[in-house]
């Protein structure tokens, strides 16, 4: 039987406490944004889908060139300081945003200049976080700690769907980022005050950038099942951004109820991911890398019935199945990579798998609107679909998908 007591019991070492907490806080404070963000520049004057996609894609375009410089940064000084900077950086961002829409003072260039900053703080905060987990949790302790990790972000992720849209229809999308940016000065606080040992790494000379990222891209390169799964992403995440960050809400917009009714579908997407972790804490496939592909094909379902002009509720339901198959993934995901790749070079990896999977996102976010336009949002919605279940069934393929097995655990009682 699996001994949930001793998973539990990372609760009372203080490195991990602090390191979920501040995750939790910082996981908040990002669950509050899509929802201001999407409605706060949609209520600007003249502004229209192409819009937020540019708002949107201003974030996603600098996360995606800093993301190889995060990864390295990560490897080459302590983790807990680049999280740390990180956080504090999108505190910045989102406080500047806020109050850009507080005041009414709001050109496109400082809007997007703000956006940028909370782009490369998620290319500093990301890959850090990836190599931090197995400095604090125990080798054999690593699944249950991502769950434990996931568990506190997914719960983040509901409080932030509800509060975000509540506080958006009650008072704005400004007080909204604002309370964000508090969100992510907390997190950074909490980050500080982790006591690291120092970890050390394999003696040799220091190496340039450009030496570090070649030896990153040979760990990558080198795992079938790695950097197929994240060419799958690279598409999956394309079409997850255009439905989420602006088919969604411009549908929500129009006919489904507006920010309350597009926090419901998110809520119920987070709530998913909180159930998903007790089946992540249990499930021990012996191929987690396999399982964790075949659980992208049910993700396609919310927007196949956004798309069918199914009602709110059933959008909802599938939402949360998404939740579940994407918290289970994540957990599966993460710790394969943390097992099977040298510590010493998983921020570069795990910055190579961010880059390889998110790079299309700003192209996602580009094509909605002006897709939403020319064919319909529905329409565009089944089009995601069809991406996401052609790309996941096209990554089965590959061996090393299907043949990788985890290491046998040993029988605890």
């Amino acid at each position: 039987m699996h001994d949930y007591a001793r998973d539990l019991g990372m609760l009372r070492d203080r490195r991990f406490a602090l390191l979920l907490s501040g995750r939790t806080i910082s996981v908040l404070g990002a669950a509050f944004a899509p929802v201001a963000l999407a409605f706060g520049v949609l209520e600007l004057p003249g502004a229209t889908a192409g819009t937020l996609s540019m708002v949107l894609a201003a974030a996603s375009v600098p996360m995606i060139a800093f993301m190889l410089v995060g990864g390295v940064v990560a490897d080459r000084l302590p983790r807990q300081q680049v999280m740390m900077t990180g956080e504090f950086l999108a505190a910045v961002g989102y406080f500047a945003i806020g109050a850009m829409m507080l005041t009414g003072w709001t050109p496109m260039p400082a809007l997007l200049t703000a956006a940028a900053l909370t782009g490369i703080a998620t290319a500093l905060a990301l890959p850090a976080l990836t190599g931090i987990i197995p400095d604090v949790v125990p080798p054999d302790r690593l699944q249950s700690g991502n769950a434990l990790l996931g568990l506190g972000a997914n719960a983040s992720r509901v409080g932030g769907a509800v509060l975000g849209g509540g506080t958006v229809t009650l008072f704005g999308g400004g007080w909204a980022l604002m309370a964000s940016g508090a969100m992510f000065g907390g997190a950074g606080v909490l980050i500080a005050l982790l006591r690291m040992d120092r970890i050390e790494r394999p003696p040799g000379e220091r190496h340039s950038v450009i030496k570090d990222l070649r030896d990153g891209w040979r760990e990558f390169r080198t795992r079938q099942w790695l950097w197929v799964v994240v060419a799958q992403f690279s598409l999956l995440i394309m079409a997850f951004e255009a439905g989420h960050g602006v088919l969604g809400p411009l549908l929500f917009k129009d006919r489904l109820g507006g920010p309350a009714a597009w926090s419901a579908f998110l809520a119920g997407e987070a709530i998913g991911m909180i159930a998903g972790v007790l089946v992540s804490i249990r499930l021990r496939p012996r191929r987690p890398i396999l399982v964790a592909v075949l659980l992208c094909l049910p993700t396609a379902l919310p927007y196949v019935l956004l798309g069918s002009d199914a009602p709110l509720w059933a959008a909802v339901a599938a939402a949360f199945v998404l939740g579940v198959c994407f918290d289970v993934f994540g957990v599966l995901w993460q710790t394969t990579m943390q097992r099977e790749v040298p510590p010493e070079a998983l921020s570069r990896v795990s910055s190579y798998d961010m880059l390889g999977s998110l790079m299309f996102g700003p192209l996602g976010l580009l094509l909605a609107g002006g897709a939403a336009d020319v064919f319909g949002a529905e329409t565009s919605l089944l089009a995601c679909a069809v991406i996401i279940v052609v790309c996941s069934l096209a990554a089965l393929l590959a061996p090393g998908v299907r043949n990788l097995r985890a290491p046998v655990a040993p029988v605890t009682r």
